[in-house]
């Protein structure tokens, strides 16, 4: 088959994929919005569109300032997943990661906070357990109103990263002293309740991204941190602790960046379990300071 011809269906299978689906990810071409959801993931869409090395030949409309949404494609347990083929290649340029080292493996366990339930504390208490370290990524409100957590995340050895100060989209900012003050928000009230200042690790709130608020991002000397592995642990229904301890560990892989929610009373329930399973299969838990020089 032609290439021309199997780029013609590989476009037409993305386009009937996407306007089936809620929305995830969108583009705009002619005014009109298109989108595509996690369903990416599941069905492995660009897995199978191997004429496609670069979605911009399918969503050409892509822009610095155009707002997308993050995913990645899982080849399976221990296979190092695709990321987002419409920005794979400005990631590297501005910092942005969503693998660790893929050589070896290693896994970055990373916990976003929001609505405390609790559980932060718990969490902790197995992390030292086990001597794993984490990064908790928190807005300035939770360390306004807790901090004495945010004081034993430090005091444990963990990364508190930044979460931006109000939890909104920065995508939708462009001017760049509002953008700079979203992330100087939290990062003035953790040198505040510290002493020191706060590493330099971002990342977006509610899954948006933008070439430019990436750009934005690196020239605040931040890095990016996605991920490669995540699942709807946020929700108020939660999965079944069985469910729950697969998912992670068929979700591994050398160099995996794990998002989980610390907001999540199941994630904390079989924390411990999945830790131990992880180790016994070779797997080391690295911190976020252990990442590659180049993403």
């Amino acid at each position: 088959m032609k290439k021309s011809v199997k780029s013609t269906i590989a476009l037409y299978l993305i386009l009937n994929v996407i306007i089936h689906l809620q929305p995830f990810y969108s583009c705009n071409i002619n005014n009109k919005a298109i989108f595509a959801n996690e369903r990416f993931q599941k069905y492995n869409v660009f897995e199978y569109i191997s004429c496609i090395n670069n979605a911009r030949e399918a969503f050409p409309c892509i822009n610095d300032t155009d707002e997308l949404d993050w995913y990645y494609v899982s080849k399976g347990k221990d296979q190092i997943p695709e990321g987002p083929k419409e920005s794979i290649d400005f990631l590297k340029e501005n910092s942005a990661y969503y693998l660790g080292d893929t050589s070896k493996k290693v896994l970055y366990l990373t916990f976003d906070e929001g609505h405390e339930n609790e559980n932060t504390p718990k969490i902790l208490d197995i992390l030292r357990e086990f001597n794993v370290p984490a990064t908790f990524f928190v807005p300035k409100y939770f360390i306004d109103a807790y901090p004495d957590q945010v004081k034993r995340m430090v005091a444990e050895g963990h990364i508190v990263g930044n979460h931006s100060t109000h939890h909104l989209p920065v995508t939708r900012i462009h001017d760049k002293e509002t953008f700079a003050s979203e992330l100087s928000g939290v990062a003035d009230a953790y040198k505040s309740l510290i002493g020191q200042d706060m590493p330099k690790f971002f990342r977006p709130p509610m899954w948006k991204y933008s070439k430019e608020s990436l750009q934005m991002t690196k020239n605040l000397g931040y890095k990016t941190i996605f991920w490669s592995f995540a699942f709807k642990d946020w929700l108020e229904n939660q999965f079944p602790e069985s469910y729950v301890i697969d998912k992670i560990i068929t979700g591994a892989h050398p160099g995996a960046i794990m998002l989980l929610h610390a907001v999540s009373d199941t994630d904390t329930k079989v924390l411990a379990t999945v830790i131990k399973n992880l180790k016994l299969e070779g797997y080391e838990f690295k911190s976020l300071n252990d990442l590659p020089a180049d993403p």
